[in-house]
């Protein structure tokens, strides 16, 4: 579904990603680890378009994407769950689901049921502002405004920075449920190491702007990996 091929990446005079290449298929997780600073985020912000690349490609579904406006990826198909979340605080919990609707055509503005039963507590909130929800229901809610655009390769970045353990777990319980039904892509950014070997199908471990490890879930066991991603 998405494949990223040798970007490079500059904000200023600083070579943030190198050579940085990239697979995610349909029906598994792609998980993107690394201490902090390495370059995660930056390479999200280049596959989802927020960020001009200096070289290298992005193709989604074989097509080459890589000078495709952000607005542009999104209604292909690429919904982008960001670090801090960016929920709009003024407006309800239903506002900010329906703000997903842009890119929808009219018999399919509405919210799918899975999301509210993957996040009930959405369903119970749907009047209250986003600004006054908990850290955890508001990442409940970025996620489920990125799934109201019915994406078919889903990018979060550390979904669990800040959140308490019980969402955690209905977070890691979601991500499973959309793997598992088999028609999205995920690339997943974190630095939990627990969260992202119980999810991951692959892997690239990222140091210094560049890939320094990849390889399947088996290669998470490895010390290694562990090690480079200690704080």
């Amino acid at each position: 579904m998405l494949k990223v091929e040798n970007l490079d990446l500059y904000y200023g005079a600083a070579h943030t990603l190198r050579s940085v290449s990239l697979e995610a298929v349909t029906g598994q997780v792609t998980c993107v680890l690394g201490r902090n600073g390495v370059g995660k985020t930056s390479l999200l912000r280049a596959i989802v378009g927020q960020q001009p690349i200096a070289g290298g490609s992005v193709n989604f579904d074989g097509r080459d994407i890589t000078k495709m406006r952000t607005y542009d990826r999104a209604a292909l198909g690429i919904g982008f769950v960001p670090q801090g979340r960016e929920v709009f605080p003024l407006l309800t919990v239903k506002e900010n689901l329906e703000t997903g609707f842009a890119r929808l055509k009219g018999k399919d503005k509405h919210v799918p049921d899975e999301v509210f039963d993957l996040f009930p507590v959405l369903k119970s909130m749907l009047g209250r502002r986003g600004g006054d929800l908990s850290g955890g229901q508001q990442q409940q809610l970025a996620i489920g405004r990125a799934l109201v655009t019915r994406p078919r390769l889903l990018v979060l970045d550390e979904p669990t920075e800040g959140i308490q353990p019980s969402i955690i777990k209905d977070i890691g319980r979601a991500i499973s449920y959309l793997r598992d039904k088999g028609d999205m892509a995920i690339v997943l950014v974190e630095q939990y190491f627990e969260f992202a070997r119980d999810l991951a199908d692959s892997f690239i471990l990222m140091e210094r702007g560049e890939v320094v490890a990849r390889g399947d879930r088996s290669g998470l066991d490895g010390d290694d990996v562990r090690r480079l991603m200690a704080i």
